[in-house]
């Protein structure tokens, strides 16, 4: 039998994608397809139906399965940093992670992937420094956004703890579609960094 991706018509169908345009969608279709099946769905064949293309295409690409993971991983890193306003960059209480609910209602399985590979790293040691590398990125955003909200700065056990409430709530909306809930929970985590930043000045 003969596999319809390799047959000449529907090559022919598929779209023509420029180096950094397919780059970007082939990306794109790994984070869905993790996210609708899982690590172990994931494949050149799943990715390139995913996105329209050939499967030479994906092997072009990536080389490799293990590079399109490391790739997919610094993709969904940068979305979710750029559209989160986890380090909005201001120094204001009032700016930090205003954009939570909305990034994980525009597009979930940003946040799916992510947690897929954090679920796949207990069976999969090997993926660890992947998984590090991901949090590590998150924990020092969150600490250089605090260190700029309050006067007294922020340690690493702050960010830890300020960003675990954070990935909590993404969490619990990715699973239970309450965004109003992220929202109030965000507030409270806002009034909470208020009174530290009061207490740092008072302090000072």
């Amino acid at each position: 039998m003969t596999d319809s991706t390799d047959d000449p018509k529907s090559r022919q169908s598929r779209k023509r994608l420029h180096y950094g345009e397919g780059r970007q969608a082939l990306l794109s279709a790994a984070v869905r397809v993790v996210a609708r099946g899982g690590l172990r769905k994931l494949t050149y064949r799943a990715v390139a139906e995913e996105a329209g293309v050939t499967h030479g295409l994906v092997v072009h690409h990536f080389g490799s399965r293990d590079a399109l993971i490391a790739e997919a991983l610094t993709h969904t890193i940068r979305t979710s940093l750029s559209t989160g306003a986890l380090e909005p960059g201001t120094g204001k209480v009032a700016d930090f992670s205003t954009g939570l609910s909305e990034m994980v209602t525009a597009d979930p399985d940003i946040q799916a992937f992510q947690y897929e590979l954090l679920l796949e790293s207990r069976r999969r040691p090997e993926l660890l420094p992947q998984i590090r590398a991901l949090y590590d990125e998150y924990f020092d955003a969150t600490q250089r956004e605090l260190s700029r909200m309050l006067p007294a700065g922020a340690d690493k056990a702050l960010a830890r703890l300020v960003f675990a409430a954070l990935d909590g709530l993404v969490l619990h909306q990715l699973v239970l579609s309450e965004p109003e809930a992220t929202d109030a929970a965000l507030e409270q985590l806002r009034a909470l960094l208020r009174l530290l930043d009061a207490d740092g000045e008072s302090r000072t």
